[in-house]
This record gives structure tokens, C-alpha cells and sequence, in this order.
């Protein structure tokens, strides 16, 4: 399980049903499974995510390790769009705070 910071004041475009519609936009249908939406895509099968706190986005994935280059590749041009609606952050950001985050 991943922990995404969310940017600041971006917490308002998820909130409520938000990050269950973004879903849907970006993976197609989504299920509510114990407060967490669960989606199966590509080789993520499946992603998890939930908002833990208003800072704070957490998504737990399985990849399916059996799937063609194609797959692999949309699958992650999606995530990666997914992401940066949800939290606010380019994936280039993302990498650049959580290496901020680990070197203290």
C-alpha cells in the first residue's frame, strides 16, 4: 500500500463521491468494497485506493504480471493520470516529494 500526499486545497476536487466519478473517467466501473473503491484494469487487478485524510490518498494495487507490453503500458499512462487528477501532483512531483519525504 502507497500513501500520496494530496496538494493543498486540491482535497475539494476528490471529496464525497468526486474520487469514485474520477475513477470511472479514467478506468471505467468502480465497486465500493469496505469504504475502499476497487477497480480491475489492465494489469491492475486489482487497485484499491480510499482518502485517508484530506492530505493523504492511499492505493493499494496487485499487477498481473501476464499481460502484453500494450497493456502494461496503457495501464500505467492511466495510473498516471489517475494520480495526478486525485492528488494534484505531475508524477514528476510525486517522485521529487517522496524522495524529499525519505532523505528527511
Amino acid at each position: 500500500m502507497k500513501e500520496y500526499e494530496i496538494k493543498r486545497g486540491h482535497y475539494k476536487n476528490i471529496e464525497g463521491e468526486k474520487l469514485k466519478e474520477l475513477m470511472v473517467d479514467t478506468f471505467g466501473s468502480v465497486k465500493n468494497e469496505e469504504n475502499k473503491l476497487v477497480i480491475n484494469f489492465g494489469a491492475l487487478q486489482p487497485l484499491k485506493t480510499w482518502i485517508k485524510d484530506k492530505n493523504v490518498l492511499c492505493v493499494d494495487t496487485e499487477m498481473d504480471k501476464n499481460v502484453d507490453d500494450d497493456t502494461i503500458n496503457e495501464t500505467i499512462r492511466c495510473y498516471n493520470k489517475f494520480l495526478e487528477a486525485a492528488t494534484g501532483f505531475t508524477a514528476k512531483e510525486r517522485v521529487k516529494r517522496a524522495k524529499k519525504k525519505i532523505e528527511g
